[in-house]
């Protein structure tokens, strides 16, 4: 058994409910969107047209919650630490699994996720944050049917040539978000950083730190949201789906 079936398994168990951020490095992590199959074809539209936040790993058949491609045996109704809710626009409330919500119509997406490129970033010199913020943005997607709302982006510090080594390592990442969006203050880019939608809140960017920004896959939530969407089951923010891909093979080389 892999380290990524071993962790899966831990979730389907509930040994593993916390999140994933820094762990089971080498893999390839992925955001979960899962919707009734009525609404699939406007969020696969909606991906592409938002690819740096969306990047798109696997689409799995209407009712089939085995992802075949990138994990074949797992179970996305289960092999999730834990699952957010979305029901008329509004998050409500989070699960352990999802077996009672999936049906014969639904369908899931799984979204690159930049945890995926931490441990090349450590390999270049890049030291891992304990925490990886995901704030929400004032800069808006493109809509695509009812599907629309703003930019999230996760955020990590670093120091200025640390940055730049960041930026250019994470552009051949282009399945997991690649570059980032921004780079520096944030709120040019609308981010507001005592009200992060995961880490703790922060009054200001340390003097010695730059604030390095990737477009974040938390973005459907909030189109979820914007969009009065009917029901979305996601990942809780920061609990990621382990693959069975590599990262550093899952990139341009």
């Amino acid at each position: 058994m892999t380290e990524a079936q071993a962790a899966r398994q831990a979730m389907r168990e509930g040994r593993w409910t916390g999140p994933t951020v820094h762990k089971v490095e080498g893999y390839v992590q992925a955001n979960l969107v899962v919707l009734p199959r009525s609404d699939a074809y406007d969020f696969l539209v909606y991906c592409q047209r938002n690819a740096k936040a969306c990047p798109v790993i696997e689409v799995t058949d209407p009712g089939d919650p085995q992802p075949r491609i990138c994990a074949p045996g797992a179970d996305l109704r289960t092999d999730l630490a834990r699952y957010a809710i979305y029901r008329s626009g509004a998050k409500a409330g989070e699960a352990g699994e999802i077996l009672d919500l999936w049906t014969p119509q639904s369908v899931a997406f799984l979204l690159g996720s930049s945890l995926s490129f931490d441990a090349a970033l450590s390999r270049a010199g890049v030291e891992a944050n304990d925490t990886v913020w995901a704030f929400l943005t004032s800069v808006p997607t493109i809509p695509a049917g009812k599907f629309h709302g703003n930019l999230v982006v996760t955020m990590r510090l670093m120091s200025p040539e640390q940055a730049i080594t960041a930026t250019q390592l994470t552009t051949r990442y282009i399945h997991t978000h690649g570059s980032p969006v921004h780079v520096g203050n944030p709120g040019v880019i609308g981010v507001d950083l005592g009200a992060p939608i995961f880490g703790a809140p922060l009054a200001s960017i340390p003097a010695d730190k730059t604030a390095v920004f990737w477009a974040c896959g938390v973005t459907p939530q909030q189109a979820a949201i914007t969009s009065g969407q009917e029901l979305m089951i996601t990942h809780a923010p920061g609990h990621g789906f382990i693959t069975d891909l590599r990262s550093d093979r899952f990139c341009i080389p």
